[in-house]
């Protein structure tokens, strides 16, 4: 039976590629370097911050990682929230399950996913939020999902997580869980949906699932 229902943030709650595009973007043009391409740009939408910084400084070799991080840490994020687009349906599937299920996010998001639970009144919706700071390793391991898993007292079949990349999936491998692919046919997942509601009539979420 059903308990927990874990959500990745970017690209499944939230449209945040324009918001990455940006963020990192500046970064980069604080030590005069140029923007990303398309491809770091797919990188950065789905690692964690410091791997994703070590990717598109990799040819930046001048550049130290203290004087970036020093930099990073000062940079405000609330000027990009403006470029992130909420899920039209996520309220509407929270408040649709939340009286039945336990709800979690995992994802490979740093100091930014506090901002963002504040600045969409998201916190109450959530038992627990793992980040790529809290968690021993960041995603694709699967450290996140077990810290969730054991904290709330959850066996992994119990357990359901949506998620939409190649990163996703092996962060559920590992921890066992099964995957809905959110916008991604490209997966191995138990289920593929294009939105939240879609999720809702999936046979786990039924009274009998």
């Amino acid at each position: 039976m059903l308990k927990l229902v874990v959500f990745d943030c970017d690209g499944v709650m939230f449209s945040s590629r324009e918001a990455n595009r940006h963020y990192y973007n500046d970064l980069l043009a604080a030590f005069s370097c140029p923007p990303m391409n398309e491809e770091e740009l797919d990188y950065v939408h789905i690692h964690n911050t410091y791997n994703s910084i070590a990717h598109i400084f990799r040819n930046h070799t001048h550049i130290t990682p203290e004087s970036i991080e020093a930099h990073r840490r000062h940079l405000d994020y609330a000027p990009y929230l403006r470029f992130m687009t909420m899920e039209p349906d996520l309220l509407r599937f929270l408040e649709l399950i939340k009286p039945s299920y336990r709800t979690a996010i995992s994802t490979n998001r740093t100091d930014t996913m506090e901002i963002i639970l504040d600045t969409f009144a998201l916190r109450p919706w959530f038992d627990m939020v793992v980040t790529a700071l809290n968690a021993p390793r960041p995603k694709p391991a699967p450290d996140g999902l077990l810290m969730i898993l054991d904290h709330l007292r959850i066996r992994p079949h119990e357990a359901i997580y949506i998620g939409d990349s190649a990163i996703d999936q092996e962060h559920c491998s590992g921890a066992r869980v099964d995957l809905i692919a959110f916008r991604n046919k490209t997966l191995d997942a138990r289920y593929h949906v294009d939105n939240f509601m879609s999720i809702a009539a999936l046979p786990p979420l039924q009274p009998n699932g």
